[in-house]
């Protein structure tokens, strides 16, 4: 689902303080992927404990969200689509959904989370390396459509008015995980952390002693090392991409980011970053970038209070390259050594 970015942190000159809260690193695999949590602590009792805190975050927002549990939350909600039934909802799954909701309208459905019946065809695809029948794609594409998600805030409830939909929030539940741990470490006094959830990357403070985090945007070829690179503080970015997941059907790439207005994978080869003021945006507008190409795509990040977006792609044997109006207030210089990779 998500391409792999490189984590430096840059430092800031001239500036010591006495008794600086320490580094710790923790790894753990969490929704089905590596989760990579940086952090400084006063000791190590404090790190052990936040970090055990937050993967536990992370597993229960799992059990909310997650398609792939038949139990979550998520799945729940699905088998009643159809009914009439509005279902009430926990504060994570009604969030979540009204803000992907947010983004279909912005994007004209670029963005669209009942996409879930194509992407489960795309996912059999991959593994068979066949193209879906047509006419169970056809089938599938015609249970997508995000006007068909009711929801009520007030009343906390939400409904899915046609029978047999399937929501995927592949495309926006690991950014929102991030935002709720970084929250979750706040609220424990660890004020300086970054969360990289296979490439879905979240700050907060700048560490100790240094300007920001600095991190290296995900090449378009898988094997590449970064050329660019950002500095960031409470704020987020997000590559996504088909360096790692693809199909090749009758010599035609497919990646899996699908468009939810044909019910196909792209077939454009593209790299595709946001970043943005937290990691819940900047995750679900790269499948939205993806998706409508950069003009398009620009258009709808330049609406994102600083936002910015950068676009590979490799077209006819050629590479392009676009960038937002604002990415140039996050680059900085080649990293000159990787003394946090």
């Amino acid at each position: 689902m998500l391409v792999h970015a490189w984590l430096l942190a840059t430092c800031m000159l001239g500036q010591t303080t006495d008794r600086l809260p320490e580094r710790f690193e923790f790894t753990q695999i969490q929704m089905g992927m590596p989760f990579r949590i940086v952090l400084y602590a006063p000791d190590e009792d404090s790190a052990n404990a936040a970090a055990r805190a937050a993967f536990a975050k992370i597993k229960h927002l799992n059990g909310i969200m997650s398609d792939y549990e038949p139990e979550s939350e998520l799945m729940l909600l699905c088998r009643t689509a159809g009914t009439g039934m509005p279902v009430k909802v926990s504060r994570d799954l009604l969030t979540v959904l009204s803000r992907s909701l947010e983004l279909s309208k912005k994007s004209d459905g670029a963005f669209d989370v009942t996409v879930g019946p194509v992407v489960k065809l795309w996912r059999r695809a991959r593994k068979t390396r066949t193209y879906p029948d047509a006419e169970e794609l056809a089938a599938a594409l015609d249970l997508v459509g995000f006007r068909n998600i009711r929801i009520d805030e007030p009343a906390g409830t939400v409904e899915l008015l046609k029978k047999g939909m399937q929501i995927d929030l592949g495309g926006i539940a690991v950014g929102y995980a991030i935002d709720e741990v970084l929250a979750l470490l706040k609220e424990r006094g660890i004020a300086s952390a970054l969360i990289d959830g296979s490439g879905d990357i979240g700050v907060s403070d700048r560490p100790p002693g240094k300007e920001g985090w600095r991190i290296g945007i995900a090449p378009l070829e898988a094997d590449d090392e970064p050329s660019r690179y950002i500095v960031l503080k409470n704020a987020a970015v997000t590559t996504s991409g088909d360096a790692f997941q693809f199909v090749e059907l009758a010599g035609k790439r497919y990646s899996h980011i699908v468009d939810p207005r044909t019910g196909v994978g792209l077939v454009d080869r593209s790299s595709v970053t946001v970043i943005a003021r937290n990691c819940t945006i900047a995750d679900s507008y790269t499948k939205a970038v993806s998706v409508l190409g950069p003009a398009r795509g620009f258009a709808l990040i330049e609406e994102v209070p600083g936002g910015a977006a950068l676009v590979v792609r490799a077209a006819d044997g050629r590479r392009e390259t676009f960038e937002s109006k604002r990415l140039r207030n996050y680059l900085v210089d080649s990293i000159q050594e990787k003394a946090d990779d």
